[in-house]
Formats: C-alpha cells, sequence, structure tokens
C-alpha cells in the first residue's frame, strides 16, 4: 500500500511539474506574440508618420515650385509692361517731333492731311505727263530700230540658206524680248 502511494505522489508530482511547464511554455508563447504585435504596430505606425512626412514636403515643394512659377510669370508682365509703356512714349516723342518739324510747323490734322492730297495730286500729274513724253520717245526708238533690224535681216537672209535663216531668226529673238523688257523698265522708272 506504501508502495502504492508513493507512486501515486511521484506521478501526481510529475504530471502537475508537467502541467506548470507547459503552462509556462504557453505564457512565453503568448508574450512573444504580443511582443511582436506590438512591434508590428510601432512599425506600421512609423511608416505611416514617414509616408505622412514626405507627402508634406512633395506639397511643400510643389507650393514652392508654383509659387516661383507665378513669381517668374509676375515679373515677366511686369517687364512687358515696362517694354510696352516705354514704346508708347516713345512713339508720342516721335509723333510729338514729327508734328513740331513738318512743313507749315505745328500744322493741324485737318491742313495736314489737305497739304498731303495736294502734294500727291501734282506728283500724280507731272509723273503722268513724263511718262507719256518717254513712252512717245520710247515708241520712236524701237520702232526705228525694228525696221533697221527688219531691213537689215530681210536682205542677209535672202544670201543665207533657209537652215541658216531660221537659226538667225531663232537668235535674234531674244533681241526683241530684250527691247521690249527694257520699254517695260523705262515706263517703270518714269513712274
Amino acid at each position: 500500500i506504501l508502495r502504492t502511494e508513493e507512486r501515486q505522489r511521484l506521478a501526481r508530482e510529475r504530471r502537475e511539474e508537467r502541467e506548470k511547464q507547459h503552462a509556462a511554455k504557453e505564457s512565453q508563447i503568448l508574450e512573444k506574440e504580443r511582443k511582436a504585435k506590438i512591434q508590428y504596430e510601432k512599425q506600421l505606425e512609423e511608416r505611416q508618420r514617414k509616408l505622412k512626412e514626405q507627402k508634406q514636403k512633395e506639397e511643400q515643394r510643389r507650393a514652392a515650385v508654383e509659387e516661383k512659377r507665378k513669381q517668374k510669370i509676375e515679373e515677366e508682365k511686369e517687364r512687358y509692361e515696362a517694354v510696352m509703356h516705354r514704346t508708347l512714349e516713345r512713339n508720342q516723342r516721335l509723333e510729338t517731333r514729327q508734328k513740331r518739324w513738318s512743313w507749315g510747323g505745328s500744322v493741324t490734322p485737318d491742313s495736314e492731311s489737305k497739304a498731303a492730297l495736294l502734294h500727291t495730286a501734282s506728283k500724280r500729274s507731272t509723273s503722268t505727263a513724263n511718262l507719256k513724253q518717254s513712252e512717245a520717245a520710247m515708241n520712236k526708238r524701237l520702232s526705228s530700230s525694228a525696221a533697221l533690224l527688219n531691213a537689215s535681216d530681210r536682205t542677209r537672209r535672202s544670201q543665207l540658206s533657209p537652215l541658216d535663216s531660221s537659226v538667225i531668226s531663232r537668235l535674234l529673238a531674244p533681241t526683241q524680248a530684250s527691247l521690249a523688257r527694257s520699254k517695260s523698265a523705262a515706263t517703270l522708272s518714269a513712274d
């Protein structure tokens, strides 16, 4: 009986020891899981914080670039307006100078336009008369030179063979064209 009780007591102690060890292992496992969860949450928070900071930096950089671009556009606009203002002032000064140094001193716009119309009308009438005179003189010269060419051409052609005369007439064609060109050039120079 004593041996049996001893065996049962030892078996009970071993069982209790195993249960204690098992409970300790479970508590260690739970502690490890808890620590791992805490670590994971910390890492997640850190990652989110870094992403947020990066996003803020990116937005600040974008805002700075946009501000710089707006400032540059504003400077260019101011520069353009200053150039336009200077150009307008220069044009006004030139206009006042031209009015000051016109033929009749400071002339009113109505009298200025009338004088300009009279001047152009007189120029046109004289140029038309000159043109008619030069055209008549040119026509006389051209007709006399053409008559000379035709007369000398006929005498020569009568002495030449048909092939030679066709070659010569082809060679003479540009000369007549150049005479026509000189006539048109003379009329243009008279204009």
